[in-house]
């Protein structure tokens, strides 16, 4: 993990603590999520950067990871009068182990990752589609015993979705061009994020099992 552009931050006078404001920013800027992560290294989870900068203020940053530096503009100190300015990196490590409760231990399947761990290709016809041209397929169907799990559903276009229908690959004649897989808890965090920046990908990436479609992206 990189250092080189590594700020040692001061937590922030206490009158400004609560009051970090983000005017002034974009919508982008409003966007962008904070990868905060674990003494082990670990993430946490993504944090807006008001949520940021508690973690200063509270005093449990250990240091910060990423390239990537952002400022937001906090309360006015009551002894000089200034506005007190906050700066955070993308990737923010804080004091402790993070223990994940166990039933957090997987990443939950929705419409939307399972498109993005698959990049938006159909399984049957090897097709890229946008999101509305895109369902969701069970290879063993619900209606046969299939259940509803990373392991047995495969981004399809609505065209091979039909054609399929209530069969199994075999029985359809539609073999798989890609072999589906459990999304670890790391590639969970890059499919929850559609403005990840490319250090935190990077960061996420290190620890990827090769079989994931993200591990080399």
């Amino acid at each position: 993990m990189s250092s080189a552009r590594r700020l040692r931050l001061p937590a922030p006078p206490a009158p400004a603590t609560a009051t970090w404001q983000t005017d002034g920013m974009s919508g982008t800027e409003r966007a962008l999520r904070i990868l905060i992560v674990d003494s082990h290294g670990q993430p946490v989870r993504w944090a807006a950067l008001t949520r940021a900068a508690r973690y200063y203020a509270s005093g449990k940053v250990v240091t910060d990871l990423g390239e990537n530096l952002f400022a937001m503009s906090g309360g006015y100190q009551e002894s000089s009068g200034l506005r007190s300015e906050f700066v955070t990196s993308s990737i923010v490590m804080i004091r402790g182990r993070h223990r994940l409760p166990v039933d957090h231990a997987h990443v939950g399947l929705t419409k939307h990752r399972l498109f993005a761990r698959d990049r938006n290709v159909c399984a049957y016809c090897g097709g890229q589609y946008t999101e509305p041209g895109l369902t969701v397929e069970h290879i063993v169907p619900v209606s046969r015993g299939g259940r509803h799990e990373w392991t047995n559903v495969v981004t399809a276009c609505r065209s091979c979705n039909t054609r399929k229908g209530n069969r199994r690959p075999e029985e359809a004649r539609m073999p798989l061009l890609f072999v589906p897989y459990a999304v670890s808890r790391n590639e969970g965090f890059i499919l929850s994020n559609r403005r990840i920046l490319a250090d935190q990908m990077a960061f996420l990436q290190a620890s990827l099992p090769k079989h994931s479609r993200w591990a080399h992206a």
